[in-house]
């Protein structure tokens, strides 16, 4: 036997050897969590994204990507908003102060909050009934995610520097939806993250399995194949709320006109928000 290759059989023990040592010092992955439990406790602490934002003023920009039938981008579109709360759940203030790189003028600015006052001072006499209405539709859209889909625990991620358990999601096909909102959920399936130590849904893929029409077809289509994402993030160390959301795929309006929808949407500034009795409201940051 060679003196060379008597060398090299030893230095190969050697890196085999110290190998399998840093193997041993590494501490065994931890068990995932059993399903059903962490379902329980991921359900219990969830809460719809509308019902969430109706609590903060928050800045929303949208950039939508205008493509050709080759998927080449033909021009990009952007526009910021101020979202505010409504004394009308789901009916938030959106006003638009940018388009497009260009601030909207003081004087159309000033015109849509004296028509959303009047709104707001229309919707403050129903506040107490809506809010029950509102409670009432998050516990159903809950619910239903619950009973459409089926879901399976497949791994522990790192997301961002945080635990995450991977769950996949489809929907159960013994299953009938009770809900506009179930039969939208319903034709997607997809992955979802749950931040391991909070239990709150942190990023969500889905992919469009069916066509879905609007309008029974005549208003829009939207085509098999189509992609929805969303990333979820803790603000102020206190709460989860959108950070990004994106959509894209092909879609056909009015019967004949095809048009292939990119948008994202990035959150940020979120500040707590406060609603007096007599319908005034002032920002309030989180404590």
């Amino acid at each position: 036997m060679s003196s060379s290759f008597s060398r090299g059989l030893a230095l190969g023990t050697l890196l085999v050897c110290a190998a399998a040592a840093r193997a041993g010092d590494e501490p065994p992955a931890a068990p995932l969590p059993e399903t059903q439990a962490f379902l329980a406790e991921m359900r219990e602490r969830l809460h719809t994204d509308d019902f969430l934002l109706d609590q903060y003023t928050f800045t929303e920009k949208q950039t939508e990507r205008h493509l050709d039938g080759d998927g080449s981008v033909k021009r990009v579109t952007t526009a910021s908003y101020e979202v505010y709360p409504s004394a009308e759940p789901g009916h938030t203030y959106r006003k638009l102060v940018e388009r497009d790189g260009k601030a909207v003028p003081p004087d159309d600015l000033a015109k849509e909050d004296r028509k959303q006052q009047e709104k707001e001072a229309r919707a403050a006499a129903r506040s107490p009934q809506v809010q029950a209405e509102r409670r009432l539709r998050e516990a159903e859209a809950i619910a239903e995610i619950f009973r459409v889909y089926e879901f399976r625990i497949v791994g522990r991620e790192t997301l961002e520097g945080r635990d995450a358990i991977l769950l996949t999601f489809v929907p159960r096909p013994d299953v009938e939806p009770a809900t506009k909102t179930g039969k939208i959920l319903k034709k997607f399936s997809g992955r979802a993250w749950v931040d391991e130590k909070d239990r709150q849904l942190a990023r969500v893929e889905a992919e469009l399995t069916d066509d879905l029409s609007f309008g029974f077809g005549i208003l829009a289509k939207l085509r098999k194949g189509a992609r929805a994402e969303m990333q979820r993030r803790k603000v102020n160390d206190e709460i989860w709320l959108p950070a990004e959301a994106r959509f894209a795929g092909n879609a056909r309006i009015f019967l004949v006109k095809g048009i292939h929808v990119d948008t994202l949407s990035e959150y940020s500034d979120y500040t707590k928000f406060s609603v007096a009795t007599e319908a005034t409201a002032a920002p309030e940051q989180p404590k």
